[in-house]
Parts: structure tokens; C-alpha cells; sequence
């Protein structure tokens, strides 16, 4: 029988709801600062979010909105990349971003199992510390695998079949926590098994390879809504439900 390893996990949007109230405001606080007269609502933030990585984000939404903008991109794009990220870590700092439901929870009890764990996301590496530094425990996750560490971002494979190589395990050992089509594409490309707990951005996007989708991981207080699935008597998602998802089919 298939025994669980390791929990994998998704950041944006996966461990905390960063995109709107987070990176989506550092980025208007960036261009403000650099003068610039662009500004993100949350439905463009929405349509942007099809795009994989914070400076192709802003790279696509020139080549879409001021395609005559072609002068010393690959100056601009990172700096204000760089800008962004620092008025993220603000915003963390502050406490503005909290984990979603059930989160810690989860983690802390595979932590305690001895289940290992890993971060597979496109953010950049900073911004992905920053979070989990203020939430969790870097040093509880044995491979943090984030931003321009693989040549191609999600929803190509190649961040999650690093975490694999890197962790010598095989696919059917593995869960994986994502919120987006693109996350989900990634993870099963590599073969990997996906829970999908998901929010207003990513609500009515694709899930039917998902082996469960949730709208969040639940608390005793605070239980899940089922999307996806066939748990009975459950209201929120522990252990010994993510071994389980390993040895069956939860559709």
C-alpha cells in the first residue's frame, strides 16, 4: 500500500489569500512610487493572475495596455519587481496577511507526524520566505522551491518535479495544496495527486483533475464547504484524511 511522505504546498492564494489584499496592492504601491499612473483593480488583478510569475505579470500587462512602451523593459520590470516585493514584506510585517483556515493547523500536525514537507511555488523566494517567516517555520520545510529556480513556471511541471527530485520521492508519496487551474496543471503533470482549496479569483476555474476541492482546510470552529469530492464526516482536513486521499480516489 501506498504510505504518505510529504505535503506539498502551493503559497499564493494556497497559504494565505496574498493576491488581492497583498502582492495586488504592493504592486500599485510600486508603481506609484516609481510615478507611474497604473493601477491594478481587483478585477484587472483577476485577468493578470492567468499570468505565471510577478515580472511576466507586469511584462504582459504593458504588452496588453501600453504596447508602445518598449524602451528599457529590462530595467523597469525588475526594479519595480524589487519595489513590489519590499512593500509586500510591509504589509506582512503589519500583519495585513493572515493564513487561510486550517493551514498552520495542518502543517503543525505533519510536522509533529514526521510527514515532510515542502514549498513548490512561482513567487519569488523572498516573498515566499517573508510569509512563511512571519506565520509558520521556515526550517519546518525541507525544500523550498520558489520563483526562477526552474526554467519554466506553472503550470509546466518543472517546480514540482524538482521538489520531487530533490526529495527523492516518488509522485504517489506526495499531496499537493493549490488554488489555481495552473497550480493544479503543474502538479498533475508531475503526476501528483491535488487538493484545491480555492477563493473568489479561482472559484470558477477548471478542477476535475483535483482529487478534492474545498473552499478552505477548515478549523473545528470554522469547517469546510465541499466543492469536489466524497468525504463524509468531515469538517476539516487533518492527517489522516490526506493518507487516505493517497490510497484512493476522493471523485
Amino acid at each position: 500500500m501506498t504510505e504518505l511522505k510529504a505535503l506539498i504546498f502551493d503559497v499564493d492564494g494556497t497559504l494565505a489569500e496574498t493576491e488581492r489584499d497583498g502582492h495586488r496592492i504592493a504592486f500599485n504601491r510600486a508603481f506609484a512610487e516609481a510615478n507611474l499612473d497604473w493601477n491594478w483593480s481587483e478585477s484587472l488583478y483577476g485577468e493578470l493572475l492567468e499570468i505565471s510569475g510577478g515580472k511576466e505579470r507586469i511584462r504582459y500587462y504593458l504588452q496588453q495596455y501600453y504596447p508602445e512602451r518598449t524602451e528599457d523593459l529590462d530595467r523597469l520590470i525588475p526594479q519595480l519587481h524589487q519595489a513590489k516585493t519590499n512593500h509586500y514584506r510591509q504589509l506582512l510585517s503589519l500583519g495585513e496577511i493572515q493564513l487561510r483556515p486550517g493551514v498552520k493547523r495542518l502543517i503543525e500536525e505533519a510536522y509533529k507526524e514526521g510527514i515532510r514537507l515542502a514549498i513548490a511555488t512561482t513567487s519569488a523566494l523572498p516573498n515566499a520566505l517573508a510569509l512563511i517567516e512571519k506565520h509558520l517555520n521556515p526550517q519546518w520545510f525541507e525544500v523550498i522551491a520558489a520563483g526562477d529556480i526552474v526554467p519554466n513556471k506553472k503550470p509546466a511541471s518543472d517546480i514540482y518535479k524538482y521538489v520531487l527530485n530533490e526529495m527523492n520521492l516518488s509522485p504517489d508519496e506526495c499531496l499537493v495544496f493549490e488554488d489555481s487551474f495552473h497550480g493544479l496543471q503543474a502538479a498533475s503533470e508531475a503526476g501528483l495527486k491535488t487538493v484545491i482549496t480555492l477563493h473568489d479569483y479561482t472559484k470558477n476555474q477548471d478542477f476535475s483533475l483535483a482529487s478534492l476541492v474545498l473552499n478552505h482546510l477548515g478549523e473545528l470552529n470554522n469547517t469546510f464547504t465541499m466543492i469536489k469530492g466524497n468525504i463524509k464526516n468531515k469538517g476539516y482536513f487533518d492527517l489522516e484524511l490526506a493518507k487516505d486521499l493517497i490510497t484512493r480516489d476522493c471523485v
